[in-house]
C-alpha cells in the first residue's frame, strides 16, 4: 500500500465560515486538492483562525468544549495549560549533546536535523511517507528559527524551543501517528488562548507535517503571526475579551433574545470603523494627533466639530487619529468685534482653558538624564511601558487609558523633537528637557487631559498674549509639543505680532495666521454679562442639563 508513496504534499484547502466544520470532518480523499500520482500524495489541509469572541460567549464556550470532547470532531487540545510538560530526561541530556557539537562545528540545518535523529529525538513512523515528513518539517522548523532569531542557531532560545518541541511532540502527536494514514485522516489539534514563542514553533511543525489546525484566541492575538502563515483563513468576532480557563463542563446559561439584540447592537457601535461611537468608548486607546493645515476662518467652524466629524479621523488597532488644530493668530481684525466675538465664543465652548498670564508652567530643574536614557528600549526610542512602571511615574493615579496616552505622547514628541535647540545642546539634551518637562504637568492641564473623550468634543487651550501679563517660557513650549502630539486644540492669540512660540518651536509644526493690524497692551475684552448667561444656556443645551 505504501512502498510506492515517496513524498506527501500539504495543501491549505480554502475555507468559508461557513464550510470549515464541514470540511473539517471529511477524510482526506473527501477534500479538495488530494491526489496520487507518480508515488506523491497530496493533501488537503485545514486550518483555520478564529480570533474574538462572539456575540454569544457562552455559546462559544460551549461549542469550544464539543469541539474537544465530542467524538465526531476528534481534536486534540493544545494550550499553555494542557500541554503535558514531562520529559525524559536522556532526551533533554542528547538535546544539550547536539547543541554543543553545534556551536563547535556550526552545523547545516540538514546535518543538524541527522544528529537530532540520530539521537532519537525525532518522531518515528512506521508509514515511511509520514516518517519522511516528520524531518522534513523538523528542517523546515529549524530553517524558520534561523531565518527569525539573532544569530539562528546560535540563538540561546533554541534550547529551550527544541526542549519544548521534542516534549509536546512526544506526549501529543506521538499516539495520533500511531492512526495517522494519508489516505484517510491525519492528526487534528485545536489550539486555545494565549501563547509563547515555543508554542509558535510547535504549531509550525504541526503545520509543516499537514496536521489540521483550528486556533481560538478569545482576545484576538495571532499565533501564527509573522510565521509566514498570512494567507490561512481567519474569522474575526465582533468582540474581544480576556481569555476564561478552557471550559471542564458545558454552561447551562441560555441567553435571551432581547439580550443578544443590545449585545449586537453595542458591537455594531463598538466597531472600530463604524463612525459610531458610545461615551468613553475609545478610553483604552492610545490616542495622537494629524495636526489640520487651515484658514483662518475654517479654524473656527472647525474647533467646534467632535472629533469624530472632523477630516481624517480614524480609529484602527487600538489607536485613534485625532485631527487636532495648532494656530497662532498675529495681530488684530479691523472688525473688533468679530475678533472678539471669535475668540469669546471659542474661549467658551466645552472643555476649554484660557490662558492670559504667562508662563503658564513651572520650569523643572531637576536632573532626569539618567531616567531618560533607561526609560529607552532596545529600539532607542522612548517605552511607554518602562517610563509608567518608573517609581518618577507622576500620572499613576489616572486611568490606564489615560496613562498609556500619555506616555505615548511622551515617546513621539522625544523621537522626533519639535523643540529648537539652544545654544550648544545636543539633540540628547532636547530630548532629556521634553521628557522631564512632561513630568511636570499643572494641574489644570491635567484636568483638561483627562475630560477629552477621544471622539468627542475636542479639549481647546488658548494662549491670549499681549505681552503686558508675562511671556512664554520654553516649558510652555515643550508642554503645548506634548498637549498637540496628544490631539488637543491649541490656539495663540498676539496682537502685538511678536514672535513667541516661533522662539522655540519648529514653525512648520503650526500654523499662522496674520489679521489686519498689530495693537499692544490690548487687554482680554472679558464678554458681557448678557452674553456669558447666553453662553452658559447654549453649553447647558449641549450637556443636556
Amino acid at each position: 500500500m505504501y512502498p510506492t508513496l515517496n513524498q506527501l504534499n500539504v495543501h491549505p484547502v480554502s475555507l468559508s465560515f461557513e464550510n470549515w466544520q464541514g470540511m473539517l470532518k471529511k477524510s482526506l480523499p473527501e477534500r479538495p486538492n488530494y491526489s496520487v500520482e507518480n508515488g506523491a500524495i497530496q493533501i488537503g489541509q485545514v486550518i483555520g483562525k478564529f480570533l474574538g469572541v462572539p456575540i454569544d460567549a457562552d455559546e462559544y464556550y460551549n461549542q469550544l468544549f464539543d469541539y474537544v470532547h465530542n467524538p465526531e470532531w476528534k481534536l486534540e487540545l493544545l494550550s499553555q495549560d494542557s500541554l503535558d510538560k514531562t520529559i525524559e530526561n536522556t532526551h533533554f541530556q542528547a538535546i544539550q549533546k547536539v547543541i554543543n557539537i553545534n556551536n563547535e562545528q556550526k552545523l547545516s540545518i540538514n546535518r543538524f536535523t541527522a544528529f537530532l535523529d540520530g539521537e532519537k529525538l525525532l518522531l518515528k513512523s512506521k508509514v515511511p511517507v509520514i516518517h519522511r515528513k516528520l524531518r522534513e518539517s523538523m528542517i523546515s522548523t529549524l530553517e524558520l528559527f534561523s531565518a527569525r532569531e539573532t544569530n539562528g542557531l546560535k540563538n540561546h532560545d533554541l534550547r529551550r524551543v527544541l526542549v519544548d518541541l521534542v516534549k509536546w511532540s512526544q506526549n501529543h502527536l506521538q499516539p495520533l501517528l500511531k492512526q495517522a494514514d494519508p489516505q484517510v485522516a491525519m492528526p487534528k489539534f485545536l489550539w486555545y488562548g494565549d501563547f509563547k514563542k515555543s508554542h509558535q514553533y510547535f504549531l509550525f511543525y504541526l503545520i509543516m507535517l499537514g496536521c489540521d489546525l483550528i486556533i481560538f484566541h478569545p482576545e484576538g492575538s495571532d499565533i501564527l503571526s509573522g510565521l509566514g502563515q498570512d494567507q490561512i483563513f481567519t474569522y474575526h468576532y465582533p468582540n474581544k475579551q480576556q481569555a476564561e480557563a478552557f471550559p471542564k463542563e458545558k454552561r447551562s446559561r441560555k441567553t435571551t433574545v432581547a439580550y443578544r439584540a443590545s449585545k449586537e447592537i453595542e458591537s455594531i457601535l463598538n466597531n472600530e470603523g463604524s463612525g459610531l461611537y458610545k461615551p468613553w468608548q475609545l478610553r483604552d486607546y492610545t490616542p495622537s494627533s494629524i495636526t489640520l493645515k487651515t484658514t483662518y476662518d475654517e479654524l473656527f467652524i472647525l474647533a467646534k466639530e467632535r472629533a469624530m466629524i472632523r477630516p481624517d479621523f480614524s480609529v484602527r488597532d487600538g489607536e485613534v487619529r485625532i485631527p487636532s488644530i495648532f494656530a497662532k493668530i498675529q495681530g488684530v481684525s479691523k472688525n473688533r468685534k468679530e475678533y472678539w466675538d471669535r475668540l469669546q465664543t471659542m474661549s467658551h465652548l466645552e472643555h476649554c482653558l484660557l490662558i492670559k498670564r504667562l508662563p503658564f508652567t513651572n520650569p523643572s530643574t531637576s536632573d532626569f538624564r539618567y531616567h531618560y536614557r533607561n526609560a529607552l528600549g532596545r529600539d532607542g526610542l522612548v517605552s511607554g511601558e518602562k517610563v509608567m512602571q518608573s517609581h518618577y511615574w507622576p500620572y499613576s493615579f489616572l486611568a490606564s487609558g489615560l496613562q498609556k496616552g500619555i506616555a505615548h505622547a511622551i515617546g513621539k514628541i522625544c523621537e522626533i523633537p519639535g523643540l529648537k535647540p539652544m545654544s550648544a545642546e545636543t539633540s540628547e539634551e532636547v530630548k532629556i528637557y521634553l521628557f522631564t518637562q512632561a513630568m511636570f504637568m499643572p494641574k489644570n492641564v491635567i484636568q483638561l487631559m483627562e475630560r477629552f473623550d477621544y471622539s468627542q468634543a475636542v479639549p481647546k487651550l488658548i494662549i491670549y498674549n499681549n505681552e503686558s501679563t508675562g511671556t512664554l517660557s520654553r516649558s510652555d513650549a515643550a508642554l503645548l509639543l506634548l498637549l498637540n502630539q496628544f490631539g488637543i486644540d491649541l490656539i495663540l492669540y498676539n496682537p502685538p505680532g511678536h514672535n513667541d512660540i516661533e522662539n522655540y518651536v519648529d514653525e512648520r509644526l503650526f500654523d499662522k495666521h496674520w489679521l489686519d493690524e498689530v495693537v499692544f497692551d490690548l487687554e482680554f475684552k472679558e464678554p458681557s454679562l448678557f452674553k456669558k448667561g447666553l453662553f452658559q444656556g447654549i453649553l447647558k443645551n449641549l450637556r443636556g442639563d
